[in-house]
């Protein structure tokens, strides 16, 4: 397949991305990238987690980010939904007048990944999910279901396809509008993607799926190309590729060691427009807001294109040291 011609690239620096930056950002800095975001014409982006505020300190001012959100016309707002205890804060702010469009619930493939990040193992979080959709649902909200660890496991090694189709099978009889597919410690490779998703594909053909890589080997641009070739319209980024795993208050182990953030906004979205897909984002606004995202977070992240420039097509002068 060739790649769609417009493409849906949600932007997740506030929330996947900030998750693994130790460094708690201010609501004030949150809602001036979420702005600047939003003016280069992102029209999807996640903008918090109601991930408990003691595992996730980064994340305790999930409910004062919802209600300085600005709300504009065509954007889909996006928020992480770790648990019931979650949905539960997020129907508050629904009920004080601050939406979201949409809420990510995640099931790791691999149960072993699923247990330390979530502490439940495949049934129960099944019926734990199923619980928060029903009610999710009952407010409005689309669901965005999240097969984890699609490619791969930093735990468990390689993880069956099977795992995956019986997530992504739940989330789809569940109603989920949407499924995300997790490379969740960065394990994807150009085959493993055309293999897996179109797998998925054939099992699942009316599902509208969502490409989410991790760039933890420097994979995530070629994946997300991969992804794209199949026909997927959905993709996610995060500025600076920052993102990954969570950076946690109590317990610092990690499960995958090195660098573990997402596919980078900046360098994506400059390709796509070189390549003449439609994102309706302005790469240069896009660039600018790389370019603060650094100076907020205070040290050099992941992205090219913010330092290189973008391709130059016209002839211009040049003289010679």
């Amino acid at each position: 397949m060739a790649i769609p011609d417009r493409v849906t690239v949600c932007e997740c620096w506030a929330r996947d991305g900030l998750q693994s930056i130790p460094k708690v950002i201010s609501t004030e800095h949150k809602l001036e990238m979420i702005g600047r975001i939003l003016d280069s014409g992102v029209q999807k982006l996640e903008v918090t987690s109601f991930s408990h505020p003691k595992l996730l300190p980064q994340f305790a001012d999930a409910e004062a980010v919802m209600h300085g959100l600005e709300r504009r016309p065509g954007v889909s707002y996006v928020v992480l939904m770790p648990n019931m205890r979650g949905f539960e804060r997020l129907e508050r702010c629904l009920d004080e007048g601050c939406p979201a469009d949409e809420i990510i619930l995640m099931i790791s493939s691999s149960e072993a990944h699923n247990r330390v990040n979530f502490r439940m193992g495949h049934d129960e979080a099944k019926q734990a999910h199923a619980a928060i959709i029903r009610r999710a649902k009952d407010r409005g909200l689309k669901v965005i279901g999240c097969p984890g660890t699609v490619y791969g496991c930093a735990i468990m090694g390689d993880v069956p396809m099977a795992n995956v189709l019986d997530i992504t099978r739940f989330y789809v009889e569940s109603g989920a509008d949407t499924i995300m597919l997790g490379d969740t410690t960065g394990a994807a490779n150009p085959r493993s993607v055309r293999q897996r998703i179109g797998a998925l594909q054939d099992a699942f053909p009316d599902a509208e799926y969502i490409a989410h890589f991790h760039d933890t080997r420097g994979n995530g641009i070629v994946n997300s190309i991969v992804a794209l070739e199949m026909g997927l319209r959905y993709v996610d980024t995060s500025l600076g590729a920052i993102g990954g795993q969570p950076t946690p208050s109590r317990d610092t182990r990690k499960y995958q060691y090195g660098f573990t953030g997402n596919t980078c906004t900046e360098d994506l979205v400059a390709l796509l427009d070189e390549m003449g897909v439609a994102t309706g984002i302005d790469v240069d606004a896009m660039i600018e807001s790389g370019l603060r995202s650094e100076a907020i977070i205070g040290q050099p992240l992941r992205a090219n294109v913010i330092h290189s420039g973008r391709v130059n097509h016209v002839p211009r002068d040049f003289v010679p040291a």
